[in-house]
């Protein structure tokens, strides 16, 4: 279905305008559609972020390190954090170099959690299943446009 017969709007001022608008109504559906995958695993998408980040880092990082490696920057990342903690999701770790930090670090059940997630991978993938391969690559240079017209 078109953005025009989704949101039920005859017009916009401009394809740009169009263009715009579609990205939101994209993302809001897209992220429903997530939503639903990490509610099974009882995970928020920040926490599923902050989880995913940990996992694919070969050390502990800070909270810093993590914020700066959100997808959503404004994200309370030491809050969620303390989340996970209390999930025993992850774990926090005295800094080697400066006791007085913390790093933080996915646990083995954490990792587990995100294999479950990643064992869904055909649903995650249903989200973007009328694109071809080529059209994802497309999409993927596109938006990455979009974000270095800034």
């Amino acid at each position: 279905m078109s953005i025009d017969k989704d949101i039920k709007q005859r017009s916009f001022k401009s394809e740009h305008q169009r263009a715009i608008v579609n990205l939101i109504f994209t993302y809001n559906w897209t992220t429903e559609q997530l939503k639903r995958i990490f509610d099974k695993e009882d995970l928020t998408m920040q926490q599923f972020n902050i989880l995913r980040i940990l996992r694919g880092s070969e050390n502990p990082l800070s909270t810093l390190q993590i914020r700066d490696r959100m997808l959503d920057k404004m994200s309370d990342t030491s809050r969620i954090v303390d989340r996970l903690i209390a999930k025993a999701l992850a774990k926090k770790i005295t800094c080697k170099t400066d006791k007085r930090l913390v790093d933080v670090s996915i646990t083995e059940k954490g990792k587990r959690v995100l294999q479950k997630i990643d064992l869904q991978e055909d649903e995650i993938k249903n989200i973007v299943h009328a694109l071809s391969d080529k059209e994802a690559k497309t999409l993927n240079k596109l938006l990455d446009k979009i974000r270095q017209s800034r």
